[in-house]
Order: structure tokens, then C-alpha cells, then sequence
């Protein structure tokens, strides 16, 4: 499962205790997947158009517990994956246009709003509670390799909402024609977002998933070190063999002094130990750069 289906499900189950937190999550469920239908005669319904399951069950019970009667179909997009999508159907009648007046999705004479006004998100409850519906909505979240929170809204001006109410956490806006977006980058602002929606677990989830990845790569990079460190010793101890057997071959090698007889003899012996190994089991035993010394010195002495 994704990381935005994550957080959807998590932040769907957090049931709002204050009627202001109700009022502000659903605004800002209306103000990123919301959109309003003129019916003729002055009469206007409003749609939700959620891409999650969970998310539609939470804005279902949410709109009831307003006192706003809403109905949920399904449908399939045409493009893509051809997924489900689900649509919360609300009719304009005169009970529920005044609560959503009353959650800034309305204004007073029935037109849309760009924005809410500021006295929906007056507490900080109600932020956070504002923040869940956005994510809820049009949210999508994805790491932990360069995370990435993005926010959809339908205008530049609700993008521009959201990046008020996220205060002192650094937030971009993006017009996209169609739709904008607010969007978060980076572990400590996305981390600082979540947890203020109340997506807890799912903060803990991207930090696990970042240190998984952040060891993975450390074993990949210890591991393709290794390797690049077995295969130059291989090549180097190859160049070293050779270089005996040429000596040996022309009759030098019982000429050569002491401690160059004795190395030349153990390369030969153990082509395959590391300059560590043949340095322990020189008489008395040697270091790992006096034998790396005199292997390039034989190497020297057959290249002549």
C-alpha cells in the first residue's frame, strides 16, 4: 500500500470532537476535491469527488453529523489505471447551503468561495482539523527518497490558504491551470504537516521507511566497496604472480636479497592472500606496507 493510501486511512479514522474541527475539515474537503453544479431556477448542488473509499465514509459521516444529506456513487476514470473514484452528491437545500455557508464553502448569496475566511481556522485545532480535510481530499505523500507532500486545491487562491494555515512550516504554491497546489519538502517540514493533521503512525511509517532505505544504501555502498576492493587486490596479487614466475623463470629469483627471496616465495606459495596475510606470515612477521614495498619491487625488477 502506498504511503498516501496510508495516510488517508489513518487520518479517515480520527473522528473531529469540536463542531468548529467538523466545519474546517469539511471546508477544506470542499475547497481540494470540491465543485459546484448550477440545476436551473437558482437551485446549485455540490459534488466532492474523493479518490479513496475511506476518504468518502469519513466526508459521508461528516456531512451528516453537520446535518448536510449527502449521497455516495462510484465511477470509473477513463484514463489511467481506470480506478474507482467515489462522488458525495449534496442537494442544495436550504439546511445544508447554511452550514456550508457557516464552514466557508459558501458564500452569503450562495456563490463559491476561493477561500474560506479566517475564522474557520481560528484555533489551532481547527488548523489541524483543516490540514486533515486537505490531505483527506487531495493529498498525496510520497518517500522517503526525496519526500514529497503535495496538496491539491481547486484555485491558486486555496493553495495559498493552505500555505497560511501551515504558519511557520515552509510551503510552496504551484498554479497548474486546472487545479493548484501546496506542497512540502523535505523529512522535517513534511514530518511537522502530518503530525499537526494527526497522521501520527504515518510519520513513524516514513521514518522507518527512510531508515530502511538509508541502511540499504549503506549496505549497498559497503558492499560495491568490497568488491571493488576484492577485485584490485585479485589484479594487483595477479601482476605480483607474474612477476615472480618471469623472475624465477630467468634465474634471478635465488639472487635476489633476503626479505625480496622470502616475499616472492610466499606469493608464490599463497596467490591469493592479502598483503595483511603474507605480511603474518613473514619470519619474524612483517607490516602490510613493507610487503606492499618490496612486491612492487619485485614487479620492478621483472619489467626490466
Amino acid at each position: 500500500m502506498s504511503l498516501s493510501e496510508d495516510l488517508r486511512n489513518e487520518l479517515a479514522a480520527i473522528a473531529p470532537v469540536r463542531g468548529c474541527c467538523r466545519l474546517a475539515e469539511v471546508s477544506a474537503l470542499f475547497h481540494s476535491s470540491g465543485s459546484i453544479h448550477l440545476r436551473g431556477r437558482g437551485e446549485i448542488a455540490l459534488h466532492l469527488d474523493l479518490s479513496s473509499a475511506a476518504a468518502a465514509r469519513r466526508a459521508f459521516s461528516l456531512l451528516r453529523e453537520l446535518g448536510i444529506i449527502s449521497e455516495i456513487r462510484t465511477y470509473r476514470r477513463q484514463a489511467f489505471e481506470r480506478a474507482t473514484r467515489f462522488q458525495l452528491h449534496v442537494a442544495g437545500d436550504a439546511g445544508s447551503l447554511e452550514r456550508l455557508v457557516e464552514a466557508g464553502v459558501l458564500g452569503s448569496r450562495h456563490a463559491p468561495l476561493e477561500r474560506p475566511p479566517r475564522r474557520v481556522v481560528g484555533r489551532a485545532c481547527c488548523r489541524g482539523a483543516y490540514l486533515r480535510g486537505a490531505m483527506l481530499g487531495g493529498g498525496s505523500l510520497s518517500g522517503p527518497r526525496s519526500p514529497h507532500l503535495e496538496l491539491r486545491t481547486t484555485s491558486l487562491e486555496g493553495a495559498e490558504f493552505l500555505r497560511s494555515v501551515a504558519a511557520d512550516v515552509k510551503v510552496g504554491v504551484l498554479d497548474r491551470g486546472r487545479h493548484a497546489i501546496a506542497y512540502a519538502k523535505g523529512m522535517d517540514a513534511i514530518e511537522t504537516l502530518l503530525a499537526a493533521a494527526g497522521a501520527t503512525d504515518t510519520v513513524l511509517a516514513l521514518e522507518e521507511r527512510a531508515v530502511v532505505a538509508a541502511t540499504r544504501a549503506e549496505a549497498n555502498r559497503l558492499a560495491n566497496a568490497d568488491h571493488a576492493n576484492l577485485v584490485r587486490t585479485s589484479r594487483a596479487a595477479q601482476v605480483q604472480l607474474e612477476a615472480v614466475r618471469a623472475l624465477r623463470a630467468a634465474g634471478r629469483l635465488e639472487s635476489l636479497p633476503e626479505r625480496l627471496h622470502e616475499v616472492a616465495r610466499l606469493r608464490l606459495r599463497y596467490p591469493s592472500l592479502s598483503l595483511r596475510e603474507l605480511a603474518a606470515r613473514c619470519d619474524p612477521p612483517s607490516t602490510k606496507a613493507s610487503v606492499h614495498r618490496r612486491l612492487n619491487k619485485l614487479v620492478e625488477l621483472a619489467s626490466r
